[in-house]
């Protein structure tokens, strides 16, 4: 899921991260959940670490979810602290049956995969037609996107950030319908799977 060095990187600061972080927005997830056709219980959080993501989606989810799925081990310890399922995965060949979830968050995430191609391309096949993967990423457009693109390769991080309009590309070719609901330096995209994928699958 994430780089060598990310994955080392984030074991490390892992009992720290929490204390260090802000938490997720649940207004701009709850918002961007609504884009999903039918009702959101089954949530997996990719790449999510302690579980950050998590804490901070809508009540009504099934007992069992969200799960948190991410590449090291110190983070999801964290995330099991907090009370979530949570399996060490790649975001490219996730743990997970095709068609088996509702909906996916990716979390200030995304810039770690060394595959995001992949990860959405199986993210497409783990959420049912209707399902919604959510988003939130760091424009490297903006002039603190930039900031913290530097700033992640100067500590040795193997990141690589992309625009809300390259993200949409990358989503499409996929198989999601997109749309942006807030752009700025940090946005958020939401992947659909159409409706329409429920007979051929």
């Amino acid at each position: 899921m994430f780089g060598p060095g990310d994955v080392r990187f984030f074991d490390r600061l892992a009992p720290l991260y929490d204390l260090v972080m802000p938490g997720a927005d649940p207004e701009v997830l709850a918002d961007a959940l609504d884009v999903a056709t039918g009702p959101v219980r089954r949530v997996i959080d990719v790449g999510g670490g302690s579980g950050r993501a998590s804490a901070a989606l809508p009540a009504g989810l099934d007992a069992d979810a969200p799960v948190v799925v991410d590449a090291s081990a110190g983070m999801l310890a964290r995330a099991r602290d907090r009370g979530f399922g949570a399996v060490r995965g790649d975001a490219a060949r996730l743990p997970v049956h095709s068609n088996a979830v509702d909906a996916a968050v990716i979390v200030d995430a995304l810039h770690h995969f060394p595959d995001v191609s992949g990860a959405l391309e199986d993210l497409h096949r783990t959420i049912r037609p209707g399902g919604v993967v959510v988003i939130r990423e760091f424009d490297p457009s903006h002039p603190l996107g930039r900031v913290l693109a530097r700033g992640e390769q100067a500590i040795g991080m193997d990141s690589t950030f992309v625009t809300p309009d390259d993200l949409r590309s990358v989503l499409a070719a996929a198989g999601f319908e997109t749309t942006v609901p807030d752009r700025g330096f940090m946005y958020t995209v939401v992947g659909r799977v159409p409706d329409s994928e429920s007979a051929s699958r």
